[in-house]
């Protein structure tokens, strides 16, 4: 199974229109479209998709997260923040044109966010992460996407996976990465991966980020 985007290219940096976030004074909020993604050699018996965006260099603690005059140490541990759950992508499905399920920012989140027929998108982690901002607060379905700390001291990786599997999950109503995982568990059949590169940390977007 291989995975190819005309937005992404796998180890590049991620262009600005698919991010939440893009440098500012320090952060402006950004165009947010969902990039281009195709897939091929799909397995035989493949009967749905899932699709997931999951950044696995968030800081586990908060303490220097967006603080003026320090930055988040590079020996911090990690934890994932997921961008992008989808799951029931029909087994015909092969592409997800740029800006196709998200194109800007929708305050308290996208409620009904576009996709492919039949398919089903759960919420982000933008729904824990504004869970105490009054004027932001609410369920993030769909796609949306980089906003990593300004003044993190390491690039983010950003891993776009596409799951080839043996039957539809069926999940109903507000569900995540967690109930997408575990209905999974013995039916994936085939998977294929773009990891992008994102910062808004001015030192590192100077850089190669790699």
């Amino acid at each position: 199974m291989q995975l190819l985007s005309n937005s992404l290219s796998d180890g590049g940096v991620i262009p600005v229109e698919f991010a939440f976030c893009k440098p500012g004074e320090p952060v402006a909020m950004s165009d947010n479209r969902n990039p281009h993604l195709a897939w091929s050699d799909i397995p035989d018996g493949t009967k749905s998709f899932v699709l997931t965006c999951v950044d696995p260099d968030v800081p586990s603690r908060p303490d220097d997260v967006n603080q003026v005059g320090r930055e988040v140490p590079a020996d911090l541990a990690r934890v994932e923040f997921v961008h992008w759950v989808m799951t029931d992508i029909p087994a015909d499905c092969r592409e997800i044109r740029s800006g196709a399920c998200s194109n800007g920012i929708s305050a308290r989140g996208k409620q009904q966010p576009p996709g492919p027929r039949g398919a089903r998108q759960g919420i982000n982690d933008y729904t824990s992460w504004f869970g105490g901002d009054a004027d932001m607060a609410g369920d993030y379905y769909g796609y949306d996407g980089p906003c990593p700390p300004w003044n993190d001291s390491i690039v983010h990786h950003y891993h776009f996976s596409v799951y080839a599997l043996d039957c539809d999950l069926g999940l109903q109503g507000r569900f995540g990465i967690g109930d997408a995982r575990k209905a999974m568990q013995g039916h994936v059949l085939a998977q294929a991966q773009i990891v992008g590169l994102y910062s808004l940390n001015p030192r590192l977007a100077s850089q190669s980020m790699r």
